[in-house]
C-alpha cells in the first residue's frame, strides 16, 4: 500500500470533482478525523490516516484491503470509480436523483434512468454531470451521469433518458465472482 503519484491524485480528483466538487477538501481533511488515499494493486482506497497508519505494521503482500476501496485504475491507466466509493459519493454529492419505486430495480438491474422513473432531482443539476441515484426514501442505489438539466428534465417525454447508469449496488450480486 503507497500513497498515489502525483498523476494518480490528479486523475481520482478529477473524476470526484464530477460528483462532489469542492467538497473534496471536506472528504479528505475531516472534522473527526483526517482520512487519506492509498493505492494497492491498482485500487484506490479512501482511509482513515489512523488506520493506515496502523497498517504499515502488516507486510505489502500480505495486506489485501484497507479502508473503503472508491475505485481503479485500468491497464491503460484511467481511473474508474467502482460502487465501493456510493457511500463516499452519497455524503458529499452536489447533484442528486431520486428514482420512484416502481423504477428502483430497473436501475439495479443496470439499466439507465428515464424520465418516468424520476422522482425528484436537485434543482440547477447541469447535464453531463454526477449524480447519486438515491430510493424515494433516500437510500443511495448507485451513481451515474446526468444525461440532461433540470429544466431540460421537464419537457422531456416519458421514455427519454435522464442518466446514464455507471454504477449501482446490485453489482455485487451481478458481478460477485469478478469484484475483490
Amino acid at each position: 500500500m503507497r500513497p498515489l503519484t502525483e498523476e494518480e491524485t490528479k486523475q481520482v480528483f478529477e473524476k470526484l470533482y464530477k460528483f462532489i466538487g469542492k467538497s473534496i477538501k471536506t472528504m479528505i481533511d475531516r472534522p473527526d478525523e483526517p482520512y487519506c488515499l492509498r493505492l494497492q494493486k491498482n485500487r484506490v482506497f479512501y482511509v482513515k490516516e489512523a488506520l493506515m497508519r496502523r497498517a504499515t505494521n502488516f507486510a505489502r503482500d500480505k495486506l489485501t484491503s484497507l479502508g473503503t476501496q472508491i475505485g481503479r485504475f485500468t491497464h491503460s491507466g484511467k481511473f474508474h470509480l467502482t460502487v465501493g466509493a456510493l457511500g463516499v459519493l452519497a455524503e458529499y454529492s452536489k447533484y442528486k436523483i431520486w428514482v420512484k419505486p416502481s423504477a428502483e430495480m430497473t436501475f439495479l438491474y443496470g439499466n439507465h434512468v428515464v424520465k418516468s422513473g424520476l422522482g425528484r432531482i436537485t434543482e440547477g443539476t447541469p447535464a453531463n454531470t454526477g449524480v447519486v441515484i438515491f430510493s424515494m426514501s433516500d437510500v443511495p442505489l448507485g451513481f451515474g451521469i446526468s444525461a440532461k438539466s433540470t429544466s431540460e428534465c421537464r419537457k422531456l417525454d416519458p421514455t427519454a433518458i435522464v442518466a446514464l447508469h455507471q454504477a449501482d449496488v446490485g453489482e455485487y450480486l451481478r458481478s460477485e465472482d469478478t469484484i475483490v
